[in-house]
């Protein structure tokens, strides 16, 4: 699957960055509740599925080192190019080329919503050994009434409910601290959940 995923993403990578890769495509709430978390955070903050770089750059602007990882090499080719200085690279989310305990915050802007449910947990896992004790997680993803397939304009994903993506996090080794929803009409529906590592909160 992170194959097939790479790949649909490596083809329509050019059309991705023309109607994504700005911080103008992005919803006020989602900003707002990214800035906000992003504060709070002592270290570095990892972008995790950064796509083009835009909400690696957002946040390295506010003043919070960060650093993005994609899988796909076209998206991280535009984004050093975009926003040079700022540290990108080509990686799978499910074995980070990070140390243990170094990281403040990791950031999964709907960068999950590919994995099977099944898998879900090996990132989950990941996030937790690279974050320092009480560092912070926050994942958004598609809302969700089940686990279901759906298909993407990309790939195929998953809609998750909150309580069950909270339970995922839970075994993961994180306390779930809060969580948001958004509907939108004629758009999918939203969530957010907000996580720390290791029962600090």
């Amino acid at each position: 699957m992170v194959n097939a995923v790479s790949d649909a993403y490596s083809i329509r990578a050019a059309e991705y960055v023309e109607r994504f890769a700005s911080m103008d495509a992005v919803h006020p709430s989602d900003r707002q509740l990214v800035a906000t978390w992003a504060d709070g955070i002592e270290g570095a903050v990892l972008d995790a599925g950064c796509g083009p770089g835009q909400w690696t750059n957002f946040l390295n602007e506010a003043g919070i080192p960060a650093l993005g990882v994609d899988l796909a090499p076209e998206f991280i080719g535009h984004a050093r190019v975009a926003y040079p200085g700022i540290p990108f690279r080509t990686g799978s989310l499910d074995a980070l080329d990070i140390k243990t305990g170094t990281i403040g915050g990791v950031l999964a802007w709907y960068s999950l919503i590919h994995h099977e449910p099944d898998a879900i947990r090996t990132p989950l896992l990941e996030f937790s050994r690279v974050l320092s004790p009480g560092g912070a997680l926050l994942i958004g993803f598609f809302d969700g009434q089940v686990v279901e397939k759906f298909d993407h304009a990309v790939v195929q994903a998953y809609r998750w409910p909150v309580s069950d993506l909270s339970d995922e996090l839970v075994a993961a080794g994180f306390d779930v601290v809060e969580t948001h929803a958004r509907t939108t009409t004629g758009q999918r529906s939203h969530g957010a959940i907000l996580a720390v590592r290791g029962g600090a909160r």
